[in-house]
């Protein structure tokens, strides 16, 4: 056992009995593909990826019974999103655990918020595998506590809050470009640019609807709107 991957149970609050299926869970596709017959932990992350809504679905609901479906849906959203998994990745210390290529260990892929938050849900795939959804569960409420609670209202997203304002003072819809794609698998970034109002903004995200919400991110902040 590495001392990395102790501490990464010691902060889980948990010690695995199978350690292929730990491994599994920390195992990228680079790694894998470096290492015939190393399997890699998409689908461990595609099972995670609905732990994760279940576990969440259900504490929200219990949170807030009165809200309706889709005030729920924009809270979830933000809760799963990569740029709330990857913080909780780090502080489990997930980054130092990563099998990652040979290849890539000099290159951004462990501070990669996609690859931390694949990671972090393959690995609650795994306590739901081994020891049940109950402990699953329970490391989603704790560490995910934070986040929660510091949902006050419904969030509104960068483009809702765009569109809002622009509607409301009668000057149409946003119009959203996708200005260039750049890099490959896990690096791959896109690149939008937002026109509204007469002003433009531009944002990256590692995908088309994450780099629309940067930019209109970006739009608001220099409209302070």
């Amino acid at each position: 056992m590495t001392d990395a991957i102790a501490a990464l149970e010691a902060r889980l609050g948990y010690v695995f009995q199978d350690r292929a299926l730990l491994e599994r869970a920390l195992t990228h596709s680079s790694h894998a593909g470096e290492n015939r017959g190393a399997p890699s932990n998409e689908r461990l992350e595609f099972l995670g990826d609905r732990v994760l809504g279940l576990c969440m679905a259900e504490w929200l609901c219990e949170l807030y019974p009165a809200e309706r479906e889709g005030d729920l849906g924009k809270r979830i959203a933000v809760l799963v999103a990569r740029d709330t998994l990857a913080p909780i990745a780090e502080r489990l210390g997930v980054p130092a655990a990563l099998r990652i290529a040979a290849s890539h260990r000099h290159a951004p892929l462990r501070q990669s918020a996609t690859v931390l938050g694949d990671a972090l849900e393959a690995l609650l795939a795994a306590l739901f595998l081994e020891a049940g959804l109950g402990v699953a569960r329970d490391l989603v409420r704790r560490e995910w506590a934070e986040a929660v609670q510091g949902q006050a209202r419904p969030p509104r997203s960068p483009k809702t809050r765009l569109q809002e304002w622009t509607l409301k003072r009668g000057l149409g819809l946003p119009d959203y470009v996708t200005t260039s794609i750049g890099g490959e698998g896990e690096n791959t970034m896109f690149h939008a640019r937002v026109a509204a109002a007469g002003r433009e903004a531009e944002g990256t995200g590692p995908n088309k609807r994450a780099a629309e919400q940067a930019a209109a991110e970006a739009w608001l902040g220099v409209v302070k709107a």
